[in-house]
């Protein structure tokens, strides 16, 4: 059986661990698409409460 690691061992392999976290979410977080060239078009707005009084009268 291997021998008990000492603190620092285990620091530096945490802080280590931590590293290559940190690194793997920023890497994560910054993939993605990178065409913004064209930036997205908002929802056209209509009025739709015509729509909402015939549907609020239908009986079933």
């Amino acid at each position: 059986m291997p021998g008990r690691a000492r603190t620092t061992e285990r620091y530096a392999r945490a802080l280590a661990a931590a590293v290559v976290a940190v690194a793997c979410l920023l890497l994560a977080a910054n993939a993605g698409p990178t065409d913004t060239a064209h930036p997205p078009v908002p929802a056209p707005t209509e009025d739709i409460s015509s729509d909402r009084d015939s549907l609020a009268t239908v009986d079933r």
